[in-house]
């Protein structure tokens, strides 16, 4: 219901927000230096991550009032790490909009408003235990559940913080073709519906059975997923090229808070390397590229992020997002597997 809701609600408000933008002259702005064929997306509608962040909300909110189901702590824990990351984005893009300029909040600034938002999450994830002890996050390392010993919580907020941070700034990075990182996202969301399905059939609550799931709420955490895939394939019917809106750095920064959100909540904090794999490999991309030039005055690739290089090489648009797409479908199917086959017998029942 809550993914149902979520899409009709994204289809339907996009084209409002699209006139609402446009009436305002709120359009991309773009680097005089990137690929030229960019040149021409001036002027399109942004910040179309607004709508996407309202139409999960929303959501998520009908379908816990349809069927009188009050919400949990995780899942509103994780809706606010992407509201959160969201409105630091959305005040970059509305910057970027209004002095007509392709750079928005300076890095400082806009990390100070992600450490603020990934502070709060943090210390708020190590409360609230249930009736059996367990938190929204615990303060442990995890792949595919939790392992060692407890890091404390200092250690934890540090560890959430740098999850956080490379994460949201990831997808920021993937978001720079009509479609890309929307699609790259969605399959994770639709990953992280899977995970916390299984972790519900496999809780430690209901099943006596060796390696059991200690996550607080994963249905509420699978519903939260549902939502925002809702939201975002709702959004990607605009954003499909050519795009008649870009979500800008509200949604990229968004999507990254999600995801983040519900790997440090289902314990898969690792797993999300290889489930993220195609954000993950965009931003080394950018690190090779500036620890080659710094340290050789020599450049790697034609342009970084990644994308932009096959640009310059004279790939079609629609061919990267699409190529990019089965690498990130290759990284989710990679990262399901390692998940499921962790604990085969909840995936065959004697």
């Amino acid at each position: 219901m809550a993914a149902a809701l979520s899409l009709v609600i994204g289809v339907l408000a996009t084209p409002l927000w699209i006139r609402v933008v446009r009436r305002l002259g709120y359009g991309q702005m773009v680097r005089e230096e990137g690929p030229q064929a960019h040149l021409s997306k001036r002027g399109t509608p942004t910040m179309g991550g607004t709508v996407l962040i309202v139409s999960a909300l929303a959501g998520y909110a009908i379908a816990h009032l349809a069927t009188v189901t009050p919400p949990t702590v995780s899942g509103v824990l994780v809706l606010f790490l992407m509201t959160g990351l969201g409105l630091v984005g959305f005040v970059d893009d509305y910057i970027k909009v209004f002095r007509q300029r392709s750079l928005g909040l300076r890095s400082g600034a806009k990390m100070i408003g992600i450490v603020i938002v990934g502070v709060v999450f943090a210390l708020l994830s190590m409360r609230f235990p249930n009736s059996y002890g367990a938190t929204p996050a615990t303060t442990h390392l995890s792949f595919l559940r939790d392992f060692g010993p407890s890091l404390g919580p200092l250690p934890f907020v540090l560890w959430a913080l740098a999850m956080i941070a490379g994460t949201s700034n990831a997808v920021n990075l993937t978001d720079g073709l009509d479609g890309l990182a929307a699609g790259a996202v969605g399959m994770v969301l639709g990953a992280y519906i899977l995970i916390s399905d299984r972790q519900l059939r496999g809780s430690c609550v209901l099943t006596l059975q060796s390696n059991c799931y200690t996550v607080r709420d994963p249905l509420d955490l699978a519903v939260v997923a549902a939502a925002a895939l809702g939201a975002l394939i709702g959004f990607l019917w605009w954003n499909a090229p050519p795009a008649k809106i870009f979500m800008g750095d509200t949604g990229s920064l968004a999507l990254g808070g999600v995801i983040v959100g519900l790997a440090l909540s289902t314990q898969t904090e690792m797993l999300l390397i290889i489930l993220a794999g195609l954000p993950v490999i965009i931003t080394l991309s950018v690190i090779i590229q500036v620890g080659s030039f710094k340290m050789t005055r020599r450049r790697v690739f034609r342009m970084a992020p990644l994308q932009h290089h096959f640009e310059l090489s004279g790939w079609a648009e629609t061919t990267i997002v699409v190529r990019f797409w089965l690498v990130s479908a290759l990284c989710v199917a990679t990262g399901l597997a390692l998940f499921y086959l962790d604990n085969p017998h909840f995936l065959f029942p004697l």
